[in-house]
């Protein structure tokens, strides 16, 4: 005997519903409430893992703090950073303060060095050279912009090479392009460290840069594409660089072939979600300020739609609290490696020699 003819009709229109239910979930996750929202099916919506690009510069920060404890204890003095600013940039302002308080948490001391927008750029380079004459300056930078009057290039260069924590000195940028041993720009280091660190495989796939400034989209290709016998910190990436000029439609086949993508533009929502493919690892570099239409407030966003990108990235930093720190956290490291003057100052491109080596 069939259990079901002793059903009413209600009843059996109820189990066949089961049924069919239990047989599509896709139509389930299709309804909607009354307010548009989707109804939970208690299926588990895919979600990118945040790489904390806060704790991992914590991490860093208190490296740094050990290694220059034991450089204190040998009898050496505190490693010294001289951070000129020129005129009243509110940003340019909150990231010297950011330095110089990552400074004083690593066991460096640091100084800010504060003229007006209206100092000649003559005036400022006596300033520079004088710094970079004082035996007790180790890491030396000027904050960057300087004002429209000044040549960007001729306040790098003139900060000595072996001072040059920022990385922006033309002999710094060409030995390192050459894998000889420099100092990085901190963003660029810094992201790198974030790949290392997270364990994320870079040999031979593919990464897209969206962004080919100097100071970070130039050196991030070239620190991806290049072969990881030079150091521990190099991907070994097939590297395609994009820019302004890059047709949209073509940006998109790229990205949606790359495994790594990381955006330094300043351009919200540049990489959306439709553009990417599933485990894409996504690097956000961007800091634009946006107003957030629920709070009516502003707010600090990156280039890539963070919330629709994260539901196919297999990771993908945050703004804030991703690349920032990081960088921030790197310009210690070359500030101690500064102190301690090795010859090869800062990150070593040779085999065999790591990061944070110990220089007696």
């Amino acid at each position: 005997m069939q259990i079901s003819r002793h059903l009413s009709k209600s009843e059996n229109m109820a189990a066949a519903s089961r049924t069919w239910f239990r047989l599509s979930p896709q139509f389930l996750r299709s309804l909607r409430r009354s307010d548009g929202k989707l109804f939970h099916t208690g299926r588990r919506r895919h979600q990118a893992k945040i790489i904390d690009g806060v704790a991992m510069a914590k991490e860093i920060r208190e490296e740094v703090r050990m290694e220059v404890d034991q450089w204190v204890a040998k009898g050496h003095r505190a490693p010294h950073l001289s951070v000129v600013l020129v005129g009243d940039n509110p940003a340019s302002a909150s990231y010297v303060k950011a330095k110089t308080k990552a400074a004083k948490g690593a066991g460096i001391t640091s100084e800010t060095i504060l003229k007006p927008s209206s100092i000649t750029e003559e005036e400022l380079l006596d300033l520079v050279d004088k710094l970079n004459k004082d035996d007790r300056v180790d890491g030396l930078l000027v904050q960057l912009p300087v004002p429209d009057h000044m040549t960007e290039r001729t306040i790098c260069n003139a900060v000595a090479p072996e001072k040059d924590v920022d990385g922006f000195n033309v002999v710094n940028v060409g030995r390192f392009c050459l894998d000889e041993p420099a100092f990085l720009p901190a963003t660029p280091y810094g992201v790198m460290e974030m790949i290392r660190r997270t364990g994320i495989e870079t040999f031979g796939k593919n990464a897209v840069v969206c962004g080919r400034s100097k100071n970070v989209g130039m050196p991030l290709a070239m620190l991806l594409h290049t072969d990881k016998e030079h150091h521990e910190i190099c991907a070994d990436a097939t590297t395609t660089i994009c820019h302004r000029y890059t047709p949209g439609d073509q940006l998109e086949v790229f990205t949606k072939t790359a495994d790594i993508i990381i955006v330094a533009v300043g351009q919200p929502n540049l990489i959306t979600a439709d553009m990417v493919k599933e485990g894409v690892v996504v690097i956000d570099v961007g800091i634009n300020r946006v107003m957030d239409p629920a709070t009516g407030k502003m707010k600090l966003v990156g280039d890539v739609d963070f919330e629709g990108v994260s539901t196919k990235a297999s990771y993908i930093t945050p703004v804030p609290g991703g690349v920032g720190p990081m960088t921030v956290a790197m310009l210690m490291k070359n500030t101690l490696a500064a102190a301690k003057k090795d010859p090869s100052y800062g990150l070593s491109m040779h085999p065999k020699k790591t990061l944070g080596q110990k220089v007696s």
